[in-house]
């Protein structure tokens, strides 16, 4: 079965809010990411395998900036090109949504993660300190211009 990326659903929620558990030390609670179905900044993608979560990415624009918020692939299907394919079908998304740019932040010692944004074609704009808590650590702030 062939993965699929699809626009989040209310079904979808119990699988991310159990990946962000999996994922993140601070992860967002299934009462944080339910009111991003009817947000109408918010784009959230899905990867999915059927009925399975694979992975997500969630993003809000306001008038033509957009920031990805969040961005997890399940563990056991890391490297297999799905985060690659969340953040190219956001972009995709967002430029038909008329965003002329996309802003996220990464930890900076996420060095996997910097290397695919960057080969994405992001690029560093800042650094935010102490931006995470649990390791408190330093934020990269990476753009990508999307009307190029």
């Amino acid at each position: 079965m062939d993965n699929q990326i699809v626009p989040m659903t209310r079904a979808h929620v119990p699988q991310i809010a159990a990946l962000e558990r999996r994922c993140f030390p601070d992860p967002w609670p299934e009462a944080a990411i339910v009111p991003e179905l009817t947000n109408e900044l918010s784009l959230w993608l899905v990867a999915v395998r059927g009925e399975t979560v694979l992975g997500y990415v969630g993003s809000q624009t306001v008038m033509d900036e957009s920031d990805m918020m969040n961005l997890a692939v399940a563990p056991e299907v890391r490297r297999q090109g799905i985060g690659r394919a969340l953040i190219q079908a956001l972009i995709s998304a967002l430029r038909e949504r008329g965003s002329n740019s996309l802003t996220l932040e990464v930890r900076a010692s996420n060095d996997p993660a910097i290397a695919l944004y960057e080969a994405l074609g992001f690029y560093g704009v800042g650094r935010r300190t102490n931006y995470y808590f649990h390791p408190k650590e330093d934020a990269l702030v990476l753009r990508k211009d999307l009307n190029l």
